[in-house]
């Protein structure tokens, strides 16, 4: 009997593990590939993690085991891990992340996500022109990857440069299954309307590093892409514009109140008030939406008012991580009704909450005032918000938007709230961010409308 077993048991010790394992990984509608690269070792097995959608390659897995046929990846600093039974070419598998898991298999075949039809995508051949391109960003020194329509391949047109949201997006700005800029474009450039989209840098085919970029350097980027337009004959250089959506809104001020090539900007749910500010009242609707009670709502939100304080008035990197550390350890001691969400560790909770907040791009979110840039702002300006929106809430930062320009004396500012919309722009219930995969519109056509209409009074 042992003799079977030993047979038995044999081609199963002998599976080789090492190489390329593909998953996607399922969370609200929105789909993300994950990569894990297997090596062997003198010790035993080594691994990294890619995460081609979010542009993110060769993470490192702190700890890669493989015993009786299960496989183990954690990528401490990111709190994952990933458990799996092999089974010939197949993991069947979960994928857990900062107390949250989400079954997941992974196999040796290149998976690609599943497509999810929106009814306002375009579908081809379009009535329009439509050119893959590339430009460089000579300051940071990297070529960044887009897509120029123009309503014919030859002319001389008035233009867009859309500029994407918070997070790693592609030129697309995909996310939770939707392509709002893809429907943005097609509808402005059937309007007689060019429109150049990109991947952010270190997104797609754009080079660069997301991962330590600020909204300043993400600004150098629109700046590259302004110069390249200038070189296209087809563009009317006198009618450049630039259509931000959330942090895009943060970011076009910035570009347009130093340079004389925009003549005008939309703002899509953009900022008007100080990123701390910003962030707790998004926290807070979201909270309260998603049916936290009041008092946790308010214990969290004193909690991060003190940690962004700590960032808005540090100048030591070092002194700052010692300081939030210090701050959340004493928070997690001295406060009974503070809960460590999703079942998370305590040093896992500092771990997340660390990693977050002393990342450049927070440090620096956290301290903006839009005010800045919005007050030296002197082209036409389009700010649009929906009422439902949780995100960026409308009645702080239209009005904030709205007063800082006309501060600064521009004469040509336009403000409107569109009713039952949430931050996508879409037609919703409550303007949660659970909604968005859910819903099946990707952009309101209302506003799709407004803005065009708005545009063609600017460039007429």
């Amino acid at each position: 009997m042992l003799l079977i077993a030993l047979l038995t048991s044999f081609p199963i010790a002998a599976q080789d593990i090492t190489g390329q394992w593909n998953g996607v990984l399922k969370v609200q509608g929105m789909q993300l590939r994950v990569i894990f690269h297997v090596t062997e070792t003198d010790d035993g097995f080594s691994a990294t993690m890619d995460s081609p959608d979010q542009g993110a390659k060769g993470i490192p897995v702190t700890h890669t085991t493989f015993e009786n046929q299960i496989i183990k990846f954690e990528v401490s600093n990111a709190g994952i891990e990933y458990n799996g039974s092999l089974n010939e070419n197949e993991i069947t598998g979960t994928f857990k992340q900062n107390g949250m898991e989400f079954p997941m298999n992974l196999s040796r075949n290149v998976l690609e996500k599943e497509t999810t039809k929106k009814p306002q995508e375009p579908t081809t051949p379009y009535p329009y022109y439509s050119e893959e391109v590339s430009f460089e960003n000579t300051g940071a020194n990297i070529s960044l990857s887009g897509t120029l329509t123009l309503p014919e391949k030859d002319g001389n047109f008035p233009v867009v440069i859309l500029i994407s949201g918070s997070g790693p997006q592609n030129r697309d700005e995909e996310i939770l299954g939707h392509k709002p800029f893809l429907i943005i474009s097609d509808y402005l450039t059937r309007n007689g309307i060019a429109v150049l989209r990109y991947d952010d840098r270190g997104v797609g085919q754009s080079e660069g590093d997301f991962n330590t970029a600020t909204s300043a350097d993400f600004a150098t980027d629109v700046e590259s892409a302004i110069a390249y337009l200038n070189t296209r004959k087809e563009i009317n250089k006198k009618k450049i514009g630039l259509v931000g959506h959330s942090e895009g809104g943060l970011i076009a001020p910035m570009v347009a109140s130093k340079s004389n090539d925009v003549s005008f900007i939309v703002l899509l749910a953009g900022p008007g008030i100080q990123g701390d500010k910003l962030l707790l009242l998004q926290q807070a609707l979201i909270a309260k939406a998603s049916g936290v009670a009041e008092a946790d709502i308010n214990i969290a939100l004193e909690t991060n008012a003190k940690l962004f304080e700590l960032v808005i008035n540090s100048t030591d990197d070092q002194k700052l991580k010692t300081d939030l550390t210090n701050l959340l350890n004493e928070t997690l001691k001295n406060d009974s009704n503070f809960k460590i969400p999703g079942g998370m560790t305590q040093d896992e909770f500092l771990s997340v909450h660390l990693n977050q907040i002393l990342t450049p791009w927070m440090q620096y979110f956290l301290k903006y005032n839009p005010a800045i840039s919005l007050e030296k702002v002197k082209c036409p300006v389009l700010a649009v918000n929906g009422e439902k929106d949780l995100q960026v809430p409308p009645k702080e930062n239209l009005t904030a938007i709205e007063n800082t320009l006309k501060k600064g004396g521009n004469k040509s500012v336009t403000v409107i709230e569109f009713p039952n919309l949430n931050h996508l722009f879409q037609e919703c219930e409550i303007g949660s961010p659970d909604e968005y995969a859910t819903i099946e519109q990707t952009f309101s056509p209302k506003v799709l409308e407004e803005i065009s209409r708005w545009i063609q009074l600017q460039t007429k």
